[in-house]
């Protein structure tokens, strides 16, 4: 049986769900998107994932009509009719069909391609890689300079998964003028002296739901927290070293570049940010 999708206001199978050769999101990779967890047929962080959706169409001067409420109801009707109890919803929003080939954004008024799906996952929250942790390589971050905007603009991440995957690691952390910037496709820190050291928000990073959540967790739970830059150096010196992202939560890293991070196993930061995370991320799901 195949999922239903949703596709510019109409529910459909997959296999009948078309978009436009024309599409700026296939021609230009001109489009936006978000991802929410889903765990126990309730979606996670929905009030940042919408803010931030929110953010990324302004940036582009994209336009799309669809209220909250709008929003929600497709969120759960696909839940609902796919039957997900644990896994995730994937949200795009393009600048539409142009009609033609254009780098010119189409006139005003042509409405925006709106996707959503969803994908059965079992063990987001049960992980057995957050237990053993994962093993990261470095790369440059040759990404554009916009990577707070949440666009569909993934080659150079996938790229680097490949990278990391050829030499037997899980994912790779991206370097500019001797930084860390973030992960692949999540946020990135490292723990010294029960101190937390994240990257600071702007222009080179995503702005991370789970990251602002966090560091919110962090901070009551009287964490000391460090938002700044830091160098692959200091990662392999610290004592441990973790990432989120809205569908690992908080992954524990005990490898970069070959490596061993603190004992080369799940520090108790990590692991207790992960519990405190899962717990109150599902108090708040609706």
């Amino acid at each position: 049986m195949s999922r239903t999708v949703y596709l510019n206001g109409a529910y459909l199978p997959e296999e009948e769900a078309t978009v436009s050769i024309f599409d700026r999101g296939f021609v230009m990779g001109d489009a936006v998107y978000e991802v929410t967890s889903i765990l126990g047929g309730k979606i996670l962080e929905f009030e940042g994932h919408m803010n931030r959706l929110a953010r990324s169409l302004s940036e582009l001067e994209m336009t799309c009509d669809l209220s909250r409420e709008q929003w929600i109801e497709i969120h759960r009707e696909l839940i609902a009719r796919n039957n997900i109890d644990e896994g995730l919803v994937y949200l795009q929003v393009s600048r539409g069909n142009a009609g033609d080939r254009d780098f010119h954004y189409p006139p005003a008024g042509t409405p925006p391609t709106v996707v959503l799906y969803t994908q059965a996952k079992t063990n987001l929250a049960n992980d057995p890689k957050a237990k053993i942790g994962i093993k990261v390589i470095s790369l440059p971050d040759l990404r554009w300079h916009r990577r707070d905007i949440k666009t569909v603009q993934l080659l150079y991440p996938s790229m680097a998964k490949m990278a990391a995957e050829a030499q037997g690691k899980n994912d790779a952390w991206f370097v500019e003028d001797g930084f860390v910037t973030e992960g692949s496709s999540n946020n990135t820190y490292i723990v010294k002296g029960n101190k937390i050291i994240t990257r600071h928000l702007s222009h080179d990073i995503l702005h991370g739901i789970t990251r602002v959540s966090l560091l919110k967790y962090a901070a009551e739970a009287q964490m000391e927290i460090e938002e700044r830059p830091y160098t692959i150096a200091e990662a392999q010196a610290a004592d441990e070293a973790f990432f989120t992202s809205a569908s690992a939560f908080v992954m524990p890293v005990v490898e970069v570049d070959g490596a061993t991070i603190g004992s080369g196993k799940p520090g108790p930061v990590a692991a207790r940010l992960r519990e405190i995370y899962l717990e109150e991320s599902l108090k708040a799901a609706i």
